[in-house]
């Protein structure tokens, strides 16, 4: 595997924390943009990206998502991704707010969660112009994984990961705890 995505990767990470750092709609609270020197990440590792089919569900069921701030969300669970890690088989749920965008929704939360990262859990978004190769294969990269903007600021209202998607393995990969 080459080394392009992990540098596109890094490459992403550096936006992002300037962006954090300086625009003046960052989810940082603005007190604390001064003194903001990043986000911290787990090391990239390709043992936590993977290429697989996408287990479309036959009949799209509505869940509705607690989020934050005691509200809900309505998705439509998608499908599903199938996948070994450690030697343990995973199951974790995509979804999709609204049947024609072309994104999926991964929300999580595994073993790290409230130690090493954020307690309500994490997200990827799987964009079909990225994360979808030519043979029809979903990139499920947990290195791109990262924080609701929840984690920064309470002001914010996220979804948080239905109870399908807590994962017993530990992800290491992805931003961890924001302090």
């Amino acid at each position: 595997m080459g080394s392009e995505w992990q540098q596109t990767l890094k490459e992403q990470r550096t936006k992002k924390n300037q962006y954090f750092r300086e625009n003046p709609h960052s989810p940082i609270p603005a007190e604390e943009r001064d003194s903001f020197e990043g986000l911290d990440y787990y090391p990239i590792d390709e043992t936590y990206r993977f290429e697989m089919l996408l287990h479309e569900h036959e009949e799209k069921e509505q869940l509705t998502v607690a989020t934050s701030t005691e509200g809900e969300r309505e998705y439509l669970r998608w499908g599903e991704f199938q996948f070994t890690l450690d030697g343990e088989q995973v199951t974790i749920q995509a979804y999709k707010s609204d049947p024609n965008e072309d994104r999926l929704w991964v929300p999580f939360r595994d073993a790290t969660s409230g130690d090493e990262t954020y307690g309500a859990g994490r997200y990827l978004d799987l964009e079909r112009d990225v994360h979808y190769t030519k043979d029809g294969m979903w990139i499920l990269d947990f290195n791109e994984a990262y924080n609701p903007t929840c984690a920064y600021n309470d002001r914010y209202e996220c979804p948080l990961p239905p109870m399908e998607n807590w994962l017993d393995v530990p992800l290491e990969a992805g931003e961890q705890k924001y302090s």
